[in-house]
């Protein structure tokens, strides 16, 4: 068994497992990807502790917190790390790299596994995400595709991946479509550390000499913020437009957010936002339609009189490439055109 080493978040992937032994709702909010949540302190008592050492000292703490610790760790070696082997390296980590992580890698190494410990914690994992993406970003080769609302880009960049392309699919990192509508069913957003989290955890897989493909967003997916470096470089990027026709835009979406049709009142709400620029009239009409589960006319006349006309004008403030984009022209938005489409996007390379 090996003596202690300064670990930095670079090095996880040499360990055979990542354990975090902070509370659930740390964990919850952000951890290292295939991180195990075995907290040494669990929500409520990590609340009691604190309290503890507010009103009565770091001592009491300490004496109160480490019995529960106890506890705890004795649980997980019962249940979670039964049935290690004895050559077994596990990762640990904590807030910072202090007592809960400490106390964790204390008794697997008098177990005899030889456990490590994060040097400063979570905290340093989250400065090395921060850092790779203002150091990966600059360097990224992005090819940005565009297209009006319905022409199936997010769909594209999946076709692009099964086609052996990278692809940074930041909408999937936001579990949501970007759009007015698009927060999807049952789905909370991540918290923003843990879109940066996924963001970074892309980057670091990169082939740096070869092209990236991402949609072209805003500078918010829903409530999240897609990081500024990232923006920058979007915005610089070369474009590729998916031309695709209205009748075929239509018929996308109307498969794409079929589930609309099934939630009524979220998609009535959605809909009374535009009332200010479009008028009680209009939107009533789309809120009627919406009851009604009228999902072709309400879509056709969104993207006729909301989506559309902004679109251009958008995209030539936003991409400086817009004037110079490659057009793929699609009549059509099915399965095999779609592949199709990303064949034609990998061909534009060679």
């Amino acid at each position: 068994m090996s003596h202690f080493q300064p670990v930095r978040p670079a090095d996880r992937h040499r360990f055979d497992a990542i354990i975090d032994a902070r509370s659930p709702a740390e964990f919850a909010l952000d951890h290292i990807p295939g991180a195990i949540n075995c907290p040494v302190l669990d929500n409520e008592e990590r609340a009691i502790v604190g309290t503890i050492y507010v009103q009565q000292g770091a001592f009491e703490a300490r004496r109160v917190g480490g019995a529960m610790v106890a506890a705890n760790l004795a649980k997980h070696l019962k249940e979670q790390f039964a049935d290690r082997p004895e050559r077994w390296k596990p990762l640990v980590y904590c807030w910072r790299g202090g007592m809960r992580s400490g106390s964790m890698v204390h008794w697997m190494r008098l177990v005899g596994w030889d456990a490590q410990q994060l040097a400063g914690g979570y905290k340093s994992f989250r400065r090395h995400v921060i850092s790779q993406i203002e150091d990966i970003v600059p360097r990224l080769q992005l090819r940005v595709i565009l297209g009006a609302t319905g022409s199936a880009k997010t769909r594209v960049l999946q076709a692009l991946t099964e086609q052996g392309a990278q692809v940074l699919d930041l909408e999937h990192c936001a579990r949501h479509k970007g759009s007015m509508l698009g927060s999807l069913p049952g789905v909370e957003q991540p918290s923003q550390k843990n879109f940066e989290t996924q963001i970074g955890t892309v980057l670091e897989t990169l082939d740096l000499s070869r092209p990236l493909y991402v949609e072209g967003e805003s500078a918010r997916i829903g409530r999240l913020s897609v990081p500024l470096p990232l923006v920058t470089q979007m915005r610089a990027a070369p474009t590729i437009e998916i031309a695709a026709t209205a009748e075929a835009r239509l018929s996308y979406l109307l498969r794409d957010y079929a589930y609309l049709g099934d939630d009524v009142d979220a998609l009535t709400g959605k809909l009374s936002v535009l009332t200010e620029s479009l008028g009680k009239e209009t939107v009533g009409r789309w809120q009627e339609w919406a009851r009604e589960k009228s999902l072709s006319p309400l879509f056709a006349e969104l993207m006729r009189m909301h989506y559309d006309p902004h679109y251009e004008r958008s995209q030539s403030n936003h991409f400086s490439g817009w004037e110079q984009r490659r057009k793929i022209e699609a009549s059509s938005l099915e399965e095999t055109d779609i592949d199709r489409i990303a064949a034609q996007i990998i061909a534009l390379e060679n």
